[in-house]
Formats: C-alpha cells, structure tokens, sequence
C-alpha cells in the first residue's frame, strides 16, 4: 500500500466522521445561540437553561439523523475497508 492510498483512506475517514457530526453541530449551534439570544434579553443567567435543552436536541438530532449516520458508515467501510480486506 502507498502512502497516497494511505492518505486517501485517511482522507475518506475524516470526511465521513464530519459529515456524521454535522447535523449534531449544526443543531447544537443553533440551539446555543437562541438560548444566549434569550439569555441576553432577559438577563436570566441560568447555568441549566443553556445545558438541558441542547442536551436534549442533540438527543433529538441523534436518533433522528441514525439512519443517515449509519448510510455514511456502512458506505465508507463498502467503499474503502472492504476492498483492502480483498487485496
């Protein structure tokens, strides 16, 4: 094996955990910002108002966004772990 194959598979793999963590961010991130945005109008500075309501979007997001997750993996592993197990 290469070292460009290397890079390549490596590649792969860090690209397929990003697009696995995405919609988790990107909910997180949301969810963040509306509650500072709240926060900050209100002046209500309360430590669990920021942390049980991302926990349980992420929850959320999570069990929504499986199916989607385990396509990437099952993907990445036909597309790249399978044909070195071949060679």
């Amino acid at each position: 094996m290469s070292e460009a194959e290397i890079f390549e598979i490596l590649r792969a793999h860090i690209w397929a955990a990003a697009m696995m963590a995405m919609p988790i961010l990107a909910v997180t991130l949301v969810v963040g910002f509306a509650i500072g945005l709240l926060q900050a109008l209100t002046s209500v500075q309360e430590i669990t108002l920021t942390f049980i309501p991302k926990v349980f979007a992420v929850i959320v997001v999570f069990f929504l966004s499986l199916g989607y997750m385990t396509r990437i993996a099952l993907d990445l592993f036909n597309n790249t772990v399978l044909p070195i197990i071949s060679r």
